[in-house]
């Protein structure tokens, strides 16, 4: 019998087919008891058995082994070997590197296909078929005439993996196609353009869909408006201007890459499929102990909420993180990219947080950032993540070999609190900047800023702090604040005005003044259309990678009294006779103008120098942190530079180190606290009863710095950090929850 059918490298072939057919109709006539048998497949190599239309699948998607050219496992005799079977030389079970990968793809790619074992070719006259079809024979065609190293597919995926490390401008892309057209012999099946390149990735399920976007953000071409040629909001042109008949370029455009096919794509490849069932099947539940989202009780508490979502464990639970950043990096330009990043939490915790895994599905164009828009470019993922919660799509697992109706959430969002702002709908400036608190203010006007002091509220009732007048010249009598659920927040926000969104100057309510009723809130989010949204008891993260930032600076600069960081500056120390409170740190009038006593928070210039020494000559292993010295100047006792990283190092480990020589022990005593506190935040595991505890000891930190710091100190950042506990016990580890891995 003619088994040169099984050397065929593309699965869909109809001579394949056909081979893989005239296998089952043999193997069906030696099944076990149980209607099972040996698989061939370049997996199971016939060391596991299954049921027929199993194996039909498995020889489909993954292949047939090409050494099993006499089926001694399913009735055939030695005997009976085929004359014309193919010589060794011929036989292999693996071919180019380059090749496997290729058709490793295209394998996940094809998914579910539904074929009858009894309906010959039936899976190659269908139109699923027929394109992978084309992608096959796509994959096997040579470079050139006797190339064996590349396929044209290969060959640009490898190209264009260069172009993206590499950086290359479309331009220099380009030029290099044409010569490597010109280069190679002819024949060479070679694009000549970015464009072109684009269009064979497109077919592999890499492209993305262009959306054009009004100049002044007001509306997409989408849907509806997808044939308008002006903006239906402000009636600004689609295009730029041009007197040329060539096509007409877009002002805007919005790249949106459809979120379905990736998330199928998670279940169609066997690396994926099971790990993607890790936090039902594998996950150590020990009560009281949270090391990845699902030991969360917001984990849990949305399964109650809704069982026919936590029922199959398959179902995807979301995290989605934007920021923006400036892709041309140091330069002049002034320019913010806005990409929006989805990572799936089903995922263990050594791969959830990993690059690979996380889907960039918008890429929202600059130069300016959205600002309160960012709704009108988060329409197509919304629409998308509302068909995925009602709807589902219908998705093949490849780990069971059986198709199921996948559903997806978004469980929160991770951003830094700026972008925070423009995703709730609050914003996250004035007197009711803190979005937890609510309309339930802890901020005092001062004369010069707002400050955020008031955290004797946190304190138990009877607490003898709450009586004391040394922190603003008052006692504190309040309760702390309440939490606002998902249903008080929908009652306050239909009191808002609905705003009409762009930036077109003539927009009447691109500057407008908020009445009284309607708090800090600018808008009602987008993701208020989501219905699970509103009984989420967290929504949006406070991002403790910034937190850390700010809070460090603010440490940093006050201590060093560096010029336009410190906090203790004259208005600051007004501030305090303004309270009535400190009076040792008053201005104090000296000739035509007065003269700042020393506080006992700063360092002096020896002091400054000799902790900048201390700074230089710490060393660090290899990848635990960056060179941190290199932004520090001992002659001016000055640190400047800082990315996040190292004051998440600096504030954690490097402070109470070299604090202590220096300041008085209470002012040492807090900033060590202060630093123990983020310690235990940043860990990978979390205890409850550790967070309880830590949710006592920030509020006693805090009012401890209030003592010692001016209220200049503290801003915004330094209150959000009374809340990082509560959302820790909420949402699990900061780990799965700050901007680190997105930024």
């Amino acid at each position: 019998m003619d088994r040169s059918w099984m050397l065929i490298p593309n699965r869909l072939d109809k001579d394949y087919i056909a081979g893989v057919k005239s296998f089952i109709d043999a193997a069906n006539k030696h099944l076990n008891s149980d209607n099972e048998t040996r698989c061939p497949c370049r997996d199971c190599q016939n060391g596991r058995l299954f049921s027929l239309p199993v194996i039909w699948r498995h020889l489909i998607t993954r292949g047939i082994s090409q050494h099993y050219q006499t089926w001694t496992l399913h009735g055939e005799s030695v005997d009976n070997e085929s004359s014309t079977e193919m010589d060794d030389d011929s036989e292999s079970d693996t071919e180019d590197d380059n090749d496997v990968d290729m058709f490793g793809i295209l394998d996940d790619m094809i998914g579910p296909i539904n074929m009858d074992a009894n309906v010959e070719g039936g899976a190659a006259n269908s139109s699923h078929a027929n394109k992978f079809n084309d992608l096959f024979e796509e994959a096997k065609r040579e470079l050139y005439p006797g190339c064996t190293t590349f396929s044209p597919l290969t060959f640009i995926i490898r190209l264009m993996h260069i172009k993206v490390l590499g950086r290359w401008s479309n331009k220099h892309f380009n030029m290099l196609l044409q010569f490597l057209k010109c280069s190679h012999p002819k024949g060479a099946i070679i694009p000549t353009s970015l464009y072109d390149a684009k269009k064979m990735l497109r077919e592999v399920g890499l492209g993305y869909e262009s959306i054009h976007a009004c100049v002044y953000d007001c509306a997409l071409f989408w849907k509806q408006n997808e044939k308008l040629d002006k903006c239906p909001e402000c009636n600004e042109s689609r295009y730029k201007p041009s007197n040329s008949k060539k096509k007409l370029i877009p002002q805007k455009v919005l790249r949106y890459f459809p979120l379905k096919s990736r998330l199928q794509r998670l279940y169609a490849s066997r690396h994926t499929a099971i790990d993607m069932k890790w936090h039902k099947d594998k996950r150590l539940n020990e009560e009281g102990i949270l090391r990845h989202p699902s030991d969360s009780e917001q984990w849990k508490d949305f399964d109650i909420q809704y069982p026919w979502f936590a029922h199959d464990s398959r179902n995807v639970r979301l995290g989605l993180a934007t920021d923006g950043f400036n892709p041309f990096g140091n330069m002049s330009n002034n320019y913010s990219l806005w990409p929006v990043i989805l990572i799936p939490y089903n995922l263990p915790p050594w791969k959830c947080m990993k690059a690979n895994f996380s889907m960039m599905t918008l890429l929202i164009p600059g130069p300016n950032a959205p600002g309160r828009n960012i709704d009108v470019y988060l329409r197509p993922l919304v629409d998308e993540l509302k068909e995925l919660w009602e709807d589902g799509v219908q998705t093949f697992d490849v780990s069971t070999e059986a198709s199921f109706r996948m559903h997806a959430c978004v469980l929160w969002t991770i951003n830094d609190f700026p972008a925070y702002g423009n995703l709730s709908g609050w914003s996250t400036k004035g007197y009711l900047a803190c979005p937890v608190c609510n309309a339930d203010i802890t901020s005092d006007r001062l004369i010069h800023k707002i400050c955020y002091m008031g955290h004797r509220r946190f304190l138990p009732r009877n607490h003898s702090w709450r009586k004391s007048l040394a922190y603003n010249g008052k006692t504190e009598h309040r309760p702390p604040p309440r939490l606002f659920s998902g249903d008080e927040l929908l009652k306050q926000l239909d009191l808002v005005k609905h705003c009409k969104p762009g930036k077109h100057p003539a927009n009447p309510d691109l500057v407008r003044k908020r009445k009284p009723q309607e708090l800090n809130w600018t808008k009602k989010s987008i993701f208020f259309e989501l219905k699970y949204w509103s009984k989420l008891k967290l929504r949006h993260n406070i991002d403790v990678m910034h937190v850390e930032k700010n809070i460090c600076d603010n440490i940093i600069g006050t201590l060093l009294n560096i010029k336009g960081k410190t906090k203790d500056t004259d208005n600051a120390r007004r501030d305090l006779k303004d309270m009535n409170i400190r009076p040792n740190d008053h201005l104090m009038p000296e000739g035509n103008g007065f003269r700042k006593p020393h506080a006992r928070y700063t360092l002096n210039v020896n002091q400054r120098k000799d902790f900048c020494k201390f700074l230089k000559s710490v060393k660090f292993p290899d990848g635990y942190a960056a060179n941190i010295s290199r932004n520090v100047t001992i002659s001016d006792g000055k640190i400047s530079g800082l990315k996040s990283h190292d004051c998440h190092v600096l504030l954690q480990r490097l402070l109470p180190v070299g604090i202590r020589s220096y300041l008085d022990s209470d002012v040492c005593t807090a900033l060590v606290e202060l630093s123990i506190f983020f310690q235990r935040m940043c860990a990978k595991t979390l205890k409850i009863s550790d967070l309880d505890q830590m949710e006592k000891d920030i509020v006693l930190t805090l009012c401890k710095l209030e003592k010692i710091f001016p209220p200049a100190f503290f801003d915004v950042m330094v209150h959000l950090a009374v809340h990082l506990p509560r959302e820790a016990k909420l949402a699990g580890p900061v780990t799965y929850r700050w901007m680190y891995p997105i930024e």
